[in-house]
């Protein structure tokens, strides 16, 4: 749109490393959103959701073994933005009147569910491992914990946990949050993702590859409790630590539109841009150079007395890529060295083993169709909990390939697609086993395989106007739309997620009896 952009704008582009044809491209997208995808069905057992049986999970431990031994495996943890959806609740109560403990009663028998769970939050406070760590910070202030409780002093209470003369838990991220009790103090997430490196990516020379994206505010942060903890961990786990932090990239930050679709500007009348969504971190995720990946969020973490199920699937789904991944080198070689029957059992391999049904018969198409980056996803039953699954998803030219869906990529006017939707049996739980280099060792261009047209367009405000605002492909649907997927079906035990602050009370993250 001529005009819409003046020297200043290009000027603060620039400054952010965004291409004049990069804000052309989004602007476009707000003027002519691409359509929803198709789902064509979900994927199920026995079609696109496999169930690893003895001798399968027998090969993949050995694989798992073999891989980690050579170093070849990364744990990659996505660990930006602050905790403040955690505290949705409690911000609430925290942002109204009436915080006692009699108030919120009143309020949750009318129906209030923030101050339900306000009240849970309240009642349950000495089960939380944050709880001692609070206690302290309220006797350094002269003021006391248990007497706070016992006068239902509810928005007190909230007020110090979160507060920025607090323990300011709210503008803290998940990854440094106490998460779980142990007997020798409280631990935090990101020292739960350490323990499970240590077991998961483990080198034969005893280093351990953890990476961590963190937003720049909080990288301090994460970097003084790994110095803080690492020895302990290392001497405990008998391991050594290779951890590596990565900000999302500023040029990955997206325009927003105003209802016009044009740019919308701040009150100073300069471009107001946001964060891209968590599929920016594909540019991370490509930074890394690396070989055999594993991506699980930062709030999927059990303690160490239920962790051991969700390990040996890690090392399953890491140890089942990593044969998938050598028999595909194999036959790209063999494609590519133009061996007698080597497209038809290429083919067959591709059918069989990657759901690719309509492969092609052309040997140069079929090695376009195979060489790119691998990944086996961990899925669990759907237990109705928010957000994406697997799904069979037909494209233009009448082609299905498996897919991550979410719901924001459906289109919610058409019963069909909404009734497939619901149809979904498993839920993605963002448990990722990732194979990132070509035959010959080479990493992959992963910016290659997004596919650009999955964007999210949403409604929010800023200085009380409404503006559009631009997300990124996801991480794991449109940024890895192009590449080869495989589905695993992993016991429920793989997920405990913390949405909320009193999830932290589920048995999944309380200590052992």
């Amino acid at each position: 749109m001529p005009g819409m952009f003046t020297e200043a704008d290009w000027a603060q582009l620039t400054e952010l490393g965004i291409s004049p044809d990069e804000a052309d491209r989004q602007l476009a997208l707000f003027r002519s959103p691409p359509p929803p995808i198709r789902l064509d069905r979900p994927c199920i057992p026995g079609d696109g959701v496999l169930q690893l049986g003895e001798t399968a999970r027998q090969v993949a431990a050995t694989a798992h073994a073999a891989a980690a031994a050579a170093g070849r495996i990364v744990k990659f943890t996505p660990a930006s933005g602050a905790a403040s959806r955690m505290f949705q609740s409690l911000l609430a109560v925290r942002a109204e009147s009436g915080g006692t403990r009699g108030a919120l009663q009143a309020r949750a028998a009318a129906g209030d569910a923030a101050a339900a769970e306000a009240l849970q939050f309240f009642a349950e406070l000495p089960r939380f491992a944050f709880a001692e760590a609070l206690a302290a910070h309220l006797r350094r202030s002269g003021r006391s914990l248990e007497a706070l409780r016992a006068s239902g002093d509810v928005g007190g209470v909230v007020a110090a946990l979160l507060d920025p003369d607090g323990l300011d838990y709210a503008a803290q991220p998940k990854g440094l949050l106490l998460f779980h009790r142990y007997p020798d103090g409280p631990r935090t997430a990101f020292e739960e993702h350490l323990a499970e490196a240590a077991d998961i990516a483990r080198a034969s020379d005893e280093v351990a590859r953890l990476h961590l994206t963190v937003s720049p505010e909080h990288a301090a942060g994460f970097t003084a409790l790994l110095e803080r903890v690492r020895g302990a961990y290392e001497h405990r786990l008998a391991v050594r630590y290779a951890v590596g932090f990565s900000t999302q990239k500023r040029a990955t930050d997206t325009l927003a539109a105003d209802a016009a679709h044009a740019p919308f500007r701040d009150g100073a009348g300069r471009l107001v841009l946001r964060p891209g969504g968590h599929g920016a971190l594909i540019e991370n995720l490509n930074d890394l150079g690396a070989d055999l990946i594993f991506v699980k969020n930062i709030d999927n973490v059990q303690p160490e007395h239920r962790r051991p199920e969700a390990l040996r699937w890690m090392r399953l789904l890491l140890g089942h890529l990593a044969t998938v991944q050598a028999q595909l080198c194999a036959h790209l070689e063999a494609l590519e060295g133009g061996a007698a029957g080597a497209c038809d059992a290429a083919r067959e391999f591709a059918c069989a083993a990657l759901g690719l049904h309509a492969a092609p018969r052309d040997a140069a198409a079929l090695r376009q169709a195979l060489d790119r980056p691998l990944r086996v996803c961990g899925v669990v039953r759907n237990t109705g909990e928010p957000g994406g699954g697997p799904f069979w998803v037909r494209a233009a030219d009448g082609t299905c390939t498996a897919q991550i869906v979410e719901s924001a990529q459906v289109d919610q006017a058409d019963a069909g697609q909404r009734a497939a939707f619901a149809a979904a049996t498993h839920f993605n739980p963002v448990f990722l086993a990732c194979a990132v280099r070509d035959r010959l060792g080479r990493p992959y261009d992963l910016r290659r395989f997004v596919d650009p047209a999955a964007v999210f367009i949403s409604r929010k405000s800023k200085e009380g106007r409404a503006l559009q605002a631009l997300e990124r492909p996801g991480l794991w649907n449109g940024a890895m739309a192009r590449w080869l997927t495989l589905f695993v079906e992993v016991p429920d035990a793989t997920f405990s997620p913390v949405k909320t602050v009193n999830d932290l009370l589920r048995p999944a993250h309380q200590p052992a009896d």
